[in-house]
């Protein structure tokens, strides 16, 4: 297939900045490319866009198809990177038949979908049923724009999700998901007196997609910046600061802790130091062959955190769960239940906040996950909160559109594809409770390293997903 159009639309894209809850230029974009070509467009109080393009010739008695993507992105970017998300276009190369951002996400998680549904409205050649577009907002962070949707706002009773990662699968089932928070509260100090004060670095971690890649067993830079801070706290140190991870669906790749260590435990602290970073390395040499670590002496005028929270903090660091609790019954080698140690974060007013991010497709066991991981912070005297979560998506195994994908996917390649659910959230579990009687498949390009600096896009697959899509869109 060509699919320089779909990659034009994408590389526009690349240069509209598109944080999570900062969506203003992207909708802006989407605004004027409809209004260019004379498409009927609106957006709703949620900042969802929905763009519908009239049915090909000799289509227009078809039923109504909706393609749908979500128009944020995950912005992470290497430690000490000077990139900024809200102003700079993304940097990518094409490598071995990839398109690589090596700095930062390169956003194709869902960028990518968004371009080819603008590829296809935009070219007259491809024949296709009547189209509504629906590109949402948040996605990444809660799915606010699928949550806000109303009634009315589409008449499609078919929708194709372009958001999954892997072609040659077509997903029907996803997992739901909740956060849950924990803060802490602490009186400053100051250090003990006579002490030196050093920055303790973790980086190099792969990280990833906190469903995707949660049984890969990469290295966890909170958990991991507990363990060494339970290992210093033999030596009398005081604990002035510490942060890892960043965003809730992406497992943490980075810390940073900063000691204040009496001078006559320095050497000791060191040598503690380098032996951790030494069994790190051989723990996870396999899953993160990066890992860097550095510790170096720093001023400091700050306080510290007193001691009681300090430790009860650490403590709960390190008996909070992080990675895969359960696996599928139903589904043989599907993830049921996880759950991602995602980060912990200075913030003003003398607050530690830990946050963690639970998926399951078994709504009843994210629930006891939640009063698990909530109950361990209750006993370290930390006040939790939980959001209200989403939905998981349940299979239809008897979906007409399924049935299409499947049988166009054959047509075209001569193999049967995998269809399957997956373990990470998508809007569509959403869509069915606002939709009931919607029939909905998800299916995408092949991405990897999404969340994670390093996020990368086979344009080859691309090629396939494109083919299957058009063959889709002319059989339905």
């Amino acid at each position: 297939m060509n699919t320089e159009k779909v990659l034009s639309f994408f590389d526009e894209i690349t240069r509209i900045p598109r944080e999570s809850g900062h969506e203003e230029k992207i909708i802006g974009y989407l605004r004027d490319y409809a209004a260019k070509r004379n498409l009927d467009c609106k957006v709703d109080r949620s900042g969802n866009v929905l763009i519908t393009a009239p049915a090909s010739q000799g289509f227009e008695e078809r039923p109504t198809v909706i393609i749908q993507g979500h128009t944020d992105m995950v912005c992470e970017k290497k430690a000490g990177s000077s990139f900024d998300f809200s102003k700079d276009p993304i940097r990518y190369e094409i490598e071995d038949g990839w398109m690589i951002a090596r700095e930062t996400t390169l956003g194709a998680d869902n960028g990518i979908g968004i371009a080819t549904a603008l590829a296809i409205m935009d070219d007259k050649s491809i024949p296709h049923p009547r189209l509504e577009c629906l590109f949402t907002t948040s996605e990444e962070t809660g799915l606010d724009g699928a949550r806000g949707l109303k009634a009315g706002f589409l008449t499609g009773k078919t929708l194709i999700n372009l958001d999954d990662e892997d072609e040659g699968y077509f997903c029907v089932g996803c997992a739901g998901g909740m956060d849950v928070v924990g803060s802490f509260r602490y009186i400053p100090k100051k250090p003990l007196r006579g002490s030196v004060v050093s920055v303790f670095t973790i980086d190099g971690g792969l990280g990833g997609h906190s469903g995707d890649d949660i049984d890969k067993n990469r290295m966890n830079a909170v958990q991991q910046a507990a363990r060494f801070v339970n290992i210093a706290m033999r030596y009398n140190v005081d604990l002035c600061s510490i942060q890892a991870g960043n965003k809730r669906n992406a497992i943490a790749r980075s810390a940073e802790i900063v000691l204040a260590i009496p001078a006559r435990n320095e050497d000791k602290v060191i040598e503690a130091f380098n032996t951790f970073t030494s069994n790190l390395k051989a723990e996870f040499a396999l899953s993160d062959p990066g890992l860097q670590f550095k510790a170096e002496p720093v001023s400091w005028n700050g306080n510290a955190i007193d001691r009681r929270t300090a430790h009860k903090l650490v403590k709960t660091l390190l008996a909070l769960p992080h990675g895969v609790v359960a696996m599928s019954n139903d589904i043989p080698g599907l993830i049921e239940t996880s759950t991602n140690l995602a980060s912990v974060k200075m913030e003003e007013g003398n607050r530690i906040v830990v946050g963690n991010m639970l998926r399951s497709s078994v709504n009843s066991a994210k629930e006891f996950l939640g009063e698990r991981i909530s109950a361990v912070f209750e006993m370290a005297g930390a006040k939790v909160s939980c959001s209200d979560g989403y939905p998981g998506w349940k299979p239809n195994m008897n979906s007409k559109v399924k049935d299409v994908c499947v049988a166009a996917y054959k047509k075209l390649f001569g193999r049967e594809p995998v269809v399957r659910a997956i373990h990470a959230g998508l809007e569509c579990g959403l869509f069915t409770e606002k939709f009931p009687d919607i029939d909905m498949i998800a299916f995408g390009p092949t991405l990897r390293g999404v969340h994670a600096p390093g996020e990368k896009l086979d344009l080859k697959s691309l090629d396939r997903f494109y083919a299957v899509l058009l063959e889709v869109l002319k059989s339905l």
